[in-house]
């Protein structure tokens, strides 16, 4: 723990978890545990980027740490060379509707589209921009002329339905940014972006009829496939969390559809249909196994996704399957991960350190006896007081640890679902991803 750590780093991992939610930089400070699922996930990057496919299921109790997973992972993916996509499902977007939720929930995806040098999203217009650049450079090498090679690229996604219009959007955008048509460039994003919602503007503005609909969702996230590996990425990792509102919606039809929305994406992606592509999905226990309104409820997706009969009997954890249950966080994860936390606040320098080892060990103490067992299960509010506790004592020096420890107020983390009665279905109890974020770090 010797490398210091940037004040602009420090600042985000620390303000962010005060907030409660995941860090966008530095993950790699403050993560803990995990290495078995981590090397499982290694895998199915590795797959993809070799032109397989992968599935999985992130299944957690709330506050267990699915979101700062995810976000790992596609960290990884990343470093990896492969382009992700991420959004949260919400009741405004869905995998499926007729209002407006799967092109919403798209729209999101494609604006958080992010590459090794863009990870912070908005990657549409540089991945673009490195298709036409590649092109370019095969044609001069060759000496063809580089708008044969874009349509040589392009054509695979002639085979893909809705392939004809996107491929005439992305040579409307390459007309743009040859004659320096601004206008033309950003009516060409706009649509790849998902932002059109009538014909009428469409046909004004790019001299087309079709646009990106509520019809279209997995048909576009399979043109993306194709267009970043042809602009010379590794392949595309999807990211889908707070899976539960879809677990939550209380028209059953309605339910349905989007459940076979999911058993469409899973039956492709295990068939290796499409190349390069990998989905992840996080949920709450009950989003998956409810047998009224989870997965569950749906025959075909619970026969595909029922828990390894050996595994199970033995007592183990089969890491390779598509469904990965994180274990809540452990007594000695959580004092670990006490430790990254004062090492990121201390700016990496041991010197700096506010707390001895034996403050933390009091800490934990002090939260086992004001919660419980619950306070490693569901750390949020753990967490936030530690830091609270830092905070006090870097402002206020003369004030000793072991003073102070036994006054901080630790409050037992409440799930959204304990204070909404959202589902009308007295057989189920509810859980929520809401506010999910960053509990367990674990590594």
């Amino acid at each position: 723990m010797s490398r210091p750590i940037k004040a602009k780093e420090r600042e985000t991992i620390i303000q962010s978890l005060k907030s409660g939610v995941v860090p966008r930089a530095g993950l790699q400070h403050i993560q803990v545990g995990r290495s078995e699922e981590l090397k499982s996930f290694i895998k199915d990057i590795d797959t993809i980027s070799e032109g397989g496919t992968s599935f999985r299921f992130v299944i957690g109790e709330y506050g267990s740490g699915k979101t700062f997973f995810l976000s790992l992972v596609r960290s990884i993916a990343l470093e990896k060379g492969l382009v992700t996509m991420h959004a949260d499902l919400s009741p405004t977007k869905r995998l499926h509707g007729s209002d407006g939720q799967p092109r919403m929930l798209l729209a999101e995806m494609i604006n958080n589209l992010s590459t090794r040098t863009k990870p912070d999203g908005n990657a549409l217009q540089n991945i673009l921009e490195r298709f036409i650049s590649n092109a370019k450079e095969e044609a001069s090498s060759t000496g063809k002329n580089a708008y044969d090679i874009i349509a040589e690229n392009l054509n695979e996604l002639s085979d893909y339905t809705g392939g004809y219009s996107f491929i005439t959007v992305i040579k409307k955008y390459l007309e743009g940014y040859e004659s320096g048509n601004q206008d033309l460039m950003n009516s060409s994003l706009k649509w790849l972006k998902a932002g059109y919602t009538t014909k009428t503007d469409t046909l004004k503005e790019l001299g087309l009829r079709e646009f990106i609909s509520d019809a279209s969702f997995y048909n576009t996230l399979k043109l993306y496939s194709v267009l970043v590996r042809k602009a010379g990425y590794k392949g595309l990792l999807i990211c889908m969390d707070e899976m539960v509102n879809l677990y939550k919606i209380p028209n059953s039809v309605s339910r349905k559809a989007n459940y076979e929305e999911i058993l469409s994406m899973l039956n492709n992606t295990l068939q290796g249909t499409f190349p390069n592509i990998g989905f992840v999905l996080g949920g709450t226990p009950g989003f998956l196994t409810d047998n009224i309104r989870g997965l569950y409820s749906y025959e075909a997706l619970r026969s595909r996704l029922s828990e390894n009969s050996f595994s199970k009997q033995l007592g183990v954890t089969d890491y390779n399957s598509v469904v990965l249950r994180l274990a809540s966080l452990t007594k000695e994860e959580l004092y670990l991960l006490l430790i990254n936390l004062r090492h990121v606040f201390a700016n990496g320098k041991e010197e700096n350190y506010l707390l001895p080892d034996e403050a933390l060990l009091a800490f934990l103490h002090h939260c086992a006896n004001k919660i419980g067992e619950s306070y490693f299960r569901t750390p949020r509010t753990t967490i936030k007081s530690f830091l609270d506790l830092l905070s006090v004592l870097e402002q206020y020096p003369n004030y000793k640890w072991n003073d102070i420890i036994a006054s901080v107020e630790i409050q037992q983390d409440i799930e959204p679902s304990q204070v909404e009665s959202i589902l009308e279905t007295k057989s189920t109890t509810v859980t929520s991803d809401d506010e999910e974020s960053f509990t367990s770090f674990k590594l």
